[in-house]
Order: C-alpha cells, then sequence, then structure tokens
C-alpha cells in the first residue's frame, strides 16, 4: 500500500532527526518531492519556477535528457571504484581545456573540501602559513573559510571573527581579513605581513562584483609580493562565462576551486593550478616532507563525472552563453522596473547570470556595504515571490538556460506583486 505524506508529516518527521529540522543548507519548511525542466515541486504538490537551481549546479534545469542518457549509460557499469576512471579522466581534460589556470587538477566531492584544499596547498608551495581573505567571502565549511564569513559584529581589520562554534583561537592567528574591493587595504597587510601563503577570493563575492581593476590590482600585488592568488569559483566557473570569471575578466590566478556546474548536478568538485604547483599531490615528486595528502571516497565518481562532460559539452554549444545572459538581463530589468514603478529605492547587484536585489540607495561594494536599508523589506519582498510560485534564495536569483517564455511571464507578473507588497509595507 502506497501511503502519500503531506509537507506537513514530512516536517513533523524531520524535526525528530535533523537538527532544526534541516540538513543546514535551505528554508526546512518547504520540503521537495521532485524537479524537471524549469520548475520544483513540494511534497503537497505545489509548482515552483526554480530560481535556486540546487544553489547553482542545475544550470540546464532538472532532468536534462542528454544529461540523463549519459548518467545511466553509465550507471551499469559502476556507480564508484575508488580509482582512476575514464569518464573521470575525461573531465580532467575538459577542465584543462577550459579553465586558463589548470595544468591539472585534482578531484574532491565539494566545493568547501576543494577551498580548503586550495589554502592547504598554497601553504604547501609556498611555505607560508597566513592567509588573506576578504570579509564576507564564502569559502565552505573549513575553519580558515569560517573566519569572517558573516560577522555580526564590525571589528577593526585585519582582525578575523569566527563565525561557527568549535575553532581554535589559533586558527584566528593565521587568517588576514580585508575589505573587498579595496586595494590599499591589501596592499597595506602584504607590506605589513611577510609570511602570507596565499589570497582567497570569490571574483564575484556572492553577488558584489569586483570594481574595475581590483582583481588585476590582486594579481599584480600577489606577483609583486611572492603571493599566491586563488580565485573560489565554486559558483562562477562555467557560469559567468564557459572558462569562468578568469575568462570573463581577463585575470588568472595561481590556483582556482571548482564545483557546482563541473558535477552536472551530482557531489563533485575540483581544485586546479599549473603543474609544479599541483606537484605537492605527488610525493614521488616533491618528496615525503612537502607532500601534501589528499584522498576522498568519492572523488571523481564516474556517474558525476558522466553527468558533468555532458553538461559542459552542451554548455560548448554556440549561443549558450547568450542566451544565459539575456535570460538574466530581461529578469533583472523586470525586477528593477517593478520596484522603480513604486518608487522603492533598490539596487539590482550582481551579474546577469547570478544577481539580487538590494533595497538601498547606496551601491554594494564589501560586505558592510551589502545591506538592506530595512531587511523586513527583502522579507516581504522573498515571501510574495514564494507565494506566487517562485522558489529562489533569500539573496541570490540563479537563472537557468531552461527558462521558457511562460516562466519569465509568470515572474514578471511576481516581481510586480512583490513590488506592491513591499510598497504596502513602506506605506507608499
Amino acid at each position: 500500500m502506497n501511503i502519500l505524506h503531506s509537507q506537513a508529516d514530512w516536517i513533523a518527521r524531520a524535526r525528530e532527526v535533523l537538527p532544526a529540522a534541516g540538513f543546514g543548507n535551505f528554508d526546512a519548511s518547504i520540503v521537495i518531492a521532485r524537479g524537471q525542466g524549469s520548475h520544483v515541486w513540494d511534497e503537497d504538490g505545489n509548482a515552483y519556477i526554480d530560481y535556486l537551481i540546487g544553489s547553482g549546479p542545475m544550470l540546464l534545469g532538472h532532468g536534462d535528457p542528454e544529461v540523463m542518457e549519459a548518467v545511466l549509460e553509465q550507471l551499469p557499469k559502476g556507480m564508484t571504484f575508488f580509482a582512476n576512471n575514464a569518464r573521470g579522466i575525461e573531465l580532467a581534460e575538459a577542465i584543462v581545456d577550459a579553465v586558463p589556470c589548470c595544468e591539472q587538477v585534482r578531484f574532491v566531492t565539494s566545493g568547501g573540501e576543494a577551498d580548503m584544499y586550495a589554502i592547504r596547498l598554497a601553504r604547501a608551495y609556498t611555505g607560508k602559513p597566513k592567509i588573506l581573505k576578504f570579509e564576507g567571502g564564502y569559502h565552505g565549511m573549513s575553519a580558515e573559510a569560517q573566519m569572517s564569513l558573516a560577522p555580526a559584529r564590525e571589528v577593526n581589520f585585519p582582525t578575523a571573527v569566527p563565525d561557527s562554534a568549535g575553532i581554535p583561537d589559533s586558527v584566528a592567528e593565521e587568517m588576514l581579513i580585508a575589505p573587498f574591493n579595496d586595494l590599499a587595504a591589501v596592499a597595506s597587510l602584504l607590506d605589513e605581513h611577510d609570511d602570507i601563503a596565499a589570497i582567497i577570493a570569490e571574483p564575484l563575492q556572492r553577488i558584489i562584483p569586483a570594481q574595475p581593476g581590483f582583481l588585476q590590482g590582486l594579481r599584480d600585488l600577489c606577483d609583486a609580493h611572492g603571493v599566491l592568488l586563488i580565485f573560489d569559483e565554486i559558483v562562477t566557473g562555467f557560469r559567468l562565462a564557459y572558462g569562468g570569471a578568469q575568462e570573463r575578466y581577463g585575470v588568472t590566478p595561481d590556483i582556482c576551486t571548482l564545483g557546482k556546474i563541473i558535477g552536472g548536478g551530482f557531489p563533485l568538485a575540483a581544485l586546479g593550478a599549473r603543474a609544479g604547483i599541483m606537484a605537492h599531490f605527488d610525493k614521488s615528486a616533491v618528496g615525503s616532507e612537502k607532500w601534501l595528502m589528499q584522498l576522498g571516497t568519492l572523488s571523481g565518481n564516474p556517474v558525476a563525472a558522466a553527468a558533468g562532460l555532458k553538461t559542459m559539452e552542451i554548455l560548448r554549444r554556440p549561443g549558450q552563453y547568450d542566451r544565459l545572459r539575456d535570460l538574466g538581463q530581461r529578469l533583472m530589468d523586470m525586477q528593477s522596473a517593478a520596484l522603480s514603478d513604486h518608487g522603492i529605492a533598490h539596487r539590482l547587484c550582481g551579474d546577469a547570470t547570478l544577481f539580487d536585489v538590494y533595497f538601498t540607495d547606496a551601491d554594494p561594494v564589501d560586505y558592510r556595504s551589502a545591506k538592506h536599508r530595512d531587511p523586513m523589506l527583502n522579507e516581504v519582498w522573498n515571501r510574495s515571490l514564494r507565494s506566487q510560485g517562485i522558489f529562489k534564495s533569500p539573496g541570490k536569483l540563479y537563472p537557468s538556460l531552461t527558462l521558457g517564455s511562460e516562466d519569465l511571464e509568470a515572474t514578471r507578473s511576481a516581481f510586480r506583486n512583490a513590488a506592491k507588497a513591499v510598497a504596502d509595507h513602506l506605506g507608499m
């Protein structure tokens, strides 16, 4: 007998077995039953236009038939081996062909894991302990990454503030924090500290764009001081352009991390660099003292690699990124028009491939300026959108290539209604 459970039933069951009733990712008040194309459905059968898309990886939408065919072809051949496999090698070749800084790659399972190893690799290569990161930059869940990710209190730079319990005070001593888009602050820290191994940065920090010259300025400063530059391209890789932010902005880091899209919706991530840096993963090349141990049960998983390879093949086809940017720009214009019609102060922030709105009259340039004038306005906006079948995170909107004209028109209507809800809240 097939017993159907309501969403409320699933939430009640989750409360019994999951802390905070969730996986730690998204709003635990919604339980997704399935996805297809540009839509997801919850356990009560409610349909949503999906602008969360798994937090980025489903750029082709859910259940793309070509990706599904590639996965189904691989499944009967084996699901995992803890050994080299052809699909993983082919995926490594495709990444090296696409990403400017990559001569070699090493696979891991998650983006956070890739960032953790990138930091460790920079320390192994340089022999230096300190890492400079930007306030508000997200680089996974390692102790280093959880420094000044979302600090509730403002402290003087470069003091690092832990965002999680369970992190020893000693970690903060090896981290330096700077404001994003502030080259003068970075230059000052590099002048004061000769033990910095690397600067790690999101080329597009959450949705805050780098100002003209900032990324090249980081490159120049790193070169001048013998410091490695790490680009966290977990989000931007194969989204901003096929070659990621490196291609889009024309700045090549020493190390980069990749995830989300390269796994085609399956758990897979990678880090890459030139061969001389990646040699630290090879004990025979660098010796036991400089060797960086790295292994993972599912690293280079053949099913994930097959999905990633087919996703990347589709993205290489002519016009894909032009279409993605056109879709994103149309969505940005819809948001701005709806809010402007009601005289609501706002800033659209990000890139046409990843963006959202801030309810403010100031341009967001770093963590401290990227704030809503009144956070409640964002809550009203997102609550209204959710009630109209728009599925997105509170601070990001990801367009996907599977969006159609009906999706866009429904979204336009939802933006208009959400703007009215914000205006009503303001008493306008």
